[in-house]
């Protein structure tokens, strides 16, 4: 193998790499959010919480507040899906997706709310956008491929 070549392999070996110690796992690190008021940090730690109410309380709050954000309403569709208010959490994920249409988290729990109320080739489709997103499988991609899979094993 020439020098050259060899080159461009570590290149490529190095950038891959790098994208995905860069993709991380995604779900919400504190510096996906800095962008956020520390207010945002509420709803998060009452998500954890599961305390999905006060989740939506905090985030409703925030959005009154503030021009549309994707990270706001997917939280808010995600809050609302576990609440079973399928269709406010599916309006709020697609609120998110008009701002950021490859946005991981809310393709992610779009994909798991189209499982939860019964739309196997909705939820594929997510499925295909996160794929799609990344050069690698990414963390919102592998939960929903797991989620798809118990589905169909139902």
């Amino acid at each position: 193998m020439t020098s050259f070549i060899r080159s461009i392999l570590y290149i490529l070996v190095l950038f891959c790499c790098t994208t995905v110690i860069a993709d991380g796992g995604g779900g919400g690190s504190e510096s996906e959010y800095s962008h956020l008021p520390s207010d945002f940090d509420k709803a998060v730690k009452a998500i954890e919480n599961e305390d999905f109410s006060m989740a939506v309380t905090e985030l409703e709050s925030l959005q009154n507040n503030r021009v549309d954000d994707a990270d706001v309403l997917n939280l808010l569709g995600y809050a609302h899906r576990k609440l079973k208010h399928f269709t406010l959490a599916e309006d709020y994920y697609m609120r998110a997706l008009s701002i950021e249409p490859e946005h991981k988290g809310a393709n992610e729990y779009l994909g798991e709310l189209y499982l939860e109320t019964g739309r196997l080739a909705e939820a594929e489709e997510r499925l295909m956008v996160l794929k799609k997103a990344s050069f690698f499988p990414n963390k919102q991609y592998r939960e929903l491929k797991k989620a798809i899979k118990a589905y169909k094993e139902d």
